[in-house]
């Protein structure tokens, strides 16, 4: 198996990587647009140039800018064997929302990912990780370290994940604007610099030097709480 802090991945580290960042791994993603359905609400995303926007702005300044630093930090702790440090992130992470919906968006995807991981792919430490925090631990802390603890590099886990959130928000903002699904590829396509810039971004991140810059995406979110009809939960 390929040493973690390596470039290179192995055969079943692609595939349980592949696998875990999948549409189709039920940890409940599609439920959520991350606030982007009150956006389409009020106007604030209309078109395909919008959705790409709304998306480089939870990537450069929102929560994808703070879950990119946590899973970097979360899996180096694990990689390190260091449960101290670990367990002060998963804290942190734990209270880093603006705003309940998103604080439910994360950590009941965490939660998920933990219960079909431990039983797909049992690992001992990821285990008694969940039992000591009680399943309370957010998405990318729990990807993160679980990803360490198979041996997958750090850079293909931290860009994969980045990649998943904003293919999420994408397929979102397909079903709310609408856009045609071919809109929808030309979006991603288009977020590629982004996506990269991201990753390199949260490869070096300060934890006690991070913030976010993104009010508005906090009072989209805020405002979907009460939205009349709605079609994601958060």
């Amino acid at each position: 198996m390929a040493m973690a802090s390596s470039t290179a991945i192995d055969p079943g580290g692609l595939q349980r990587l592949l696998s875990w960042l999948s549409p189709a791994y039920p940890v409940g993603a599609y439920t959520y647009s991350h606030g982007l359905e009150r956006a389409v609400e009020d106007g604030a995303v209309r078109d395909r140039a919008g959705l790409v926007a709304y998306v480089s702005a939870v990537l450069e300044a929102g929560a994808g800018r703070i879950d990119g630093a946590l899973l970097a930090a979360a899996f180096r702790a694990a990689e390190a064997g260091d449960d101290a440090a670990l367990d002060e992130v998963t804290d942190l992470a734990n209270a880093w929302r603006g705003t309940a919906e998103t604080a439910l968006e994360t950590l009941a995807q965490g939660t998920a990912f933990l219960r079909v991981t431990t039983a797909a792919w049992p690992e001992a430490r990821l285990a008694d990780f969940a039992r000591r925090h009680r399943n309370a631990i957010t998405h990318p802390v729990a990807l993160g370290a679980a990803a360490a603890w198979q041996g997958m590099p750090l850079r293909a886990v931290l860009f994969g994940f980045l990649s998943s959130f904003a293919a999420n928000i994408v397929s979102a903002g397909v079903r709310l604007v609408p856009l045609g699904q071919t809109d929808g590829q030309v979006a991603t396509a288009a977020l590629l610099p982004v996506l990269e810039a991201a990753t390199e971004a949260a490869l070096i991140a300060e934890l006690d030097r991070l913030g976010t810059a993104a009010p508005m995406l906090d009072l989209f979110s805020l405002r979907h709480e009460t939205q009349y009809t709605r079609l994601f939960r958060s």
